[in-house]
């Protein structure tokens, strides 16, 4: 805030809300931009800032570039003391995001299905909205770890399968039709069905496009070159196109805005629904599979139930980044000499036939390669990912 005074802007404070609670606020209550301070779904060291656009978005790539130019060559703008910034503080972000989210579902509907829902907060910052939402729609509510804390005493910042018992548990033990576990900002949300089994964001995200691209004849529909091509096969399906593009959720969201596309996905439990705001939104997506389930009268199961059968694996390996180009070197060549088709929009996609892929890809933020696989034959999944996994490993240790 200081900061943004004494370079002559005027600055409000919102308080503790969800990722997309601000960006919601910055697009529709009069604001040039944002920022968020957030680790996301990291632990408390690792807070840094978000850049928000006047549409709510995350600033462009580029953009990044520019401020980063004028913080690391000092070029500060220095008002004299007439013309440095007013504070205050800005009040309605929870509620402007509850209700605008209301008002992209049959509410009524949604209410009626008397729905039971458990909420794992993860002590995150959707501890403020999440809850009250459900509510609010009719919902009978249990949450668990949904005392907002930065240090995340409960099961941690990030929602994967592997912490979620608890919720899993009190799911049967409630006889609830769902579960949701959002991250530590409320941008992403991981769901569980009525019988406790977890599912990955690309296949709760192509449930909801199959249902909302009813709705939204024609999509398209954007995701990440890691996502299942399951998005694919639901695109074709509404005669939809899917828009394919590098891992990031402002790419995501950018490629929305350029190709007009009402929906977006992330296999790690994003999603985006563009009518509302293109960013993804761990609150908007509880209230579109309330909306969905409702609409269809049919269990979170049943609806997953419909979809094409695919089978996953992912890892992540450590690799200094001085040693990354040498690595994935040796895994093209591998590909290339077997005649496979490589897929090069961010890392090394390699196809090894029509519905078999392995993805492996340098992490933009962690000296890590992260592998992620599909096929819908799962001993050939199993025996393509052990393959590559080697020569991964092999790589790593003779650069």
């Amino acid at each position: 805030m200081s900061g943004l005074l004494s370079a002559g802007n005027d600055a409000n404070s919102a308080g503790l809300a969800p990722t997309p609670a601000h960006q919601f606020g910055v697009r529709t209550l009069g604001y040039g931009g944002g920022i968020i301070v957030t680790a996301s779904h990291n632990p408390a060291q690792y807070n840094g800032i978000k850049l928000v656009g006047s549409d709510g978005v995350e600033v462009r790539r580029e953009d990044e570039a520019s401020v980063e130019s004028i913080f690391l060559g000092k070029k500060y703008n220095r008002p004299d003391w007439q013309s440095v910034g007013r504070s205050g503080k800005e009040t309605r972000v929870v509620e402007n995001y509850i209700s605008g989210i209301m008002s992209q579902v049959n509410r009524s509907k949604i209410s009626e299905s008397k729905f039971t829902v458990v909420l794992d907060i993860g002590n995150g910052a959707q501890a403020v909205t999440a809850p009250y939402l459900c509510e609010r729609l009719g919902c009978k509510v249990i949450t668990i770890n949904g005392q907002p804390d930065g240090n995340f005493p409960g099961r941690g910042p990030e929602p994967t399968p592997s912490v979620l018992n608890d919720m899993c548990e009190a799911v049967r033990s409630y006889h609830a039709d769902f579960g949701v576990a959002y991250d530590g900002d409320g941008d992403r949300s991981l769901f569980c069905d009525e019988n406790g089994e977890i599912y990955w964001g690309d296949r709760t995200g192509s449930m909801l496009a199959d249902y909302l691209l009813t709705k939204h004849k024609g999509g398209p529909i954007v995701t990440t070159v890691s996502t299942s091509a399951l998005v694919g096969y639901i695109a074709a399906k509404h005669d939809a196109k899917a828009i394919w593009t590098t891992v990031g959720s402002v790419d995501v969201s950018r490629a929305m805005i350029d190709n007009n596309a009402p929906l977006g996905l992330e296999e790690n439990g994003g999603f985006f629904y563009g009518p509302h705001i293109p960013v993804r939104d761990g609150a908007m997506t509880t209230a579109l599979v309330l909306d969905a389930l409702s609409a269809q009268k049919i269990s979170f199961n049943q609806a997953i139930s419909r979809l094409k059968k695919f089978y996953q694996m992912k890892s992540k390996f450590e690799c200094p980044k001085e040693k990354r180009p040498a690595v994935m070197k040796v895994i093209e060549e591998k590909a290339t000499s077997e005649g496979m088709k490589i897929d090069r929009t961010d890392g090394l996609k390699i196809w090894t036939d029509s519905s078999s892929w392995i993805l492996l890809r340098p992490s933009g933020t962690e000296p890590i390669i992260r592998i992620y696989s599909e096929s819908d034959d799962e001993s050939k999944l199993e025996k393509m990912y052990a393959e590559y996994e080697s020569v991964l490993k092999d790589a790593i240790e003779s650069n």
